[in-house]
């Protein structure tokens, strides 16, 4: 497969990494996974530190390991992937959705002042034949990975600037440049758009508070209880553009819970416990209760801070094909 030129291939996970060794694929690879589609991503000079607390908070204690230990493995990413200049290849894959193409804003951002490796290469898709729902690269076995592989384009300056421009207006404090570019439907990475939009649905929803996230969580536990573990599956089936890993899912879930909206059993294992919406649930599902109301605990879109006792940019439920949706600011 990639015998020809020593390559390294850098993904935004382990996913695939023993699927192309089963492909044929001899090449190093690099795993530059850090999830900034949760948790802060500001525009500051510590945006490590940032992350490796929000990490260890937020998955830490299923994961086992620290701050420090977050902040250590981040500090060797970003190390590992300026070191992927010197390359004589390397290819990144990536998919559709908000995870991925976050990371490949940060990736594209990171490289658009050069130098590039000799050959800088992306494989990017949204669907594959073998795969009815395409949620994943890891949906695809070895021989479905390596059909990718003759269709691998070379990146271009187009898309160098509009990862950097996607990146920069990510970390903004305001969301409305973000907006703007997914307005655009985004040309040189056509997929970027939508994981965009889906990104922005993560705000307050300007009738209840919830993000998209929070409300179908609501939604589905309205039909009745569920253990968490049971919970992500019917997520993943309403969620449009599927994102969330399930320890993502479950920081979400976890942080909903103190402020009434759902209640979760005891057990010493998160997935087995069970889950219930309230009465405040359900008066915050029909709009009846603004979710900020019940002091959330502060939480992060992208640059965004989202604190219950400021006013918080919000969004609307109403797709306008050229403006996207409404953002406020209440």
């Amino acid at each position: 497969m990639d015998s020809d030129i020593p390559t390294l291939h850098i993904r935004c996970g382990s996913d695939i990494r023993e699927n192309l060794r089963a492909a044929g694929f001899a090449g190093d690879f690099l795993e530059y996974s850090d999830p900034i589609c949760q948790g802060p991503v500001p525009d500051t000079s510590d945006l490590l530190e940032h992350r490796a607390r929000f990490l260890a908070d937020a998955f830490g204690a299923p994961m086992g390991f620290t701050a420090a230990q977050s902040l250590a493995r981040l500090q060797d990413d970003e190390q590992r992937l300026d070191a992927a200049r010197e390359r004589e290849r390397a290819v990144l894959w990536f998919e559709h959705d908000s995870h991925d193409q976050l990371i490949l804003a940060r990736v594209l951002a990171r490289f658009a002042d050069g130098p590039l490796p000799g050959r800088f290469e992306l494989i990017c898709i949204d669907r594959h034949p073998s795969v009815e729902r395409f949620l994943g690269l890891g949906q695809l076995g070895p021989e479905a990975l390596a059909s990718l592989w003759p269709g691998r384009t070379a990146v271009t300056r187009a898309q160098l600037d509009l990862g950097r421009a996607i990146w920069a207006a990510l970390r903004r404090a305001d969301p409305r440049e973000l907006q703007a570019i997914a307005a655009t439907g985004t040309p040189a990475l056509p997929l970027a758009a939508p994981a965009l939009w889906r990104h922005l649905q993560e705000l307050p929803g300007a009738g209840d508070g919830l993000s998209l996230s929070q409300r179908l969580i609501l939604r589905i536990l309205a039909d009745g209880p569920l253990t968490i573990g049971r919970l992500f599956a019917p997520l993943q089936r309403l969620e449009p553009l599927p994102f969330l890993g399930d320890l993502g899912f479950l920081h979400i879930v976890e942080q909903m819970a103190p402020t009434g909206v759902l209640s979760i059993g005891a057990g010493e294992k998160p997935f087995p416990r069970m889950a219930s919406i309230t009465v405040i649930g359900r008066d915050v599902l029909a709009g009846r209760t603004d979710f900020l109301s019940l002091h959330p605990a502060e939480r992060w879109v992208g640059g965004v801070r989202i604190e219950a006792s400021r006013p918080a940019w919000r969004i609307g439920s109403t797709f306008d094909p050229g403006e996207g949706l409404p953002l406020t600011l209440a």
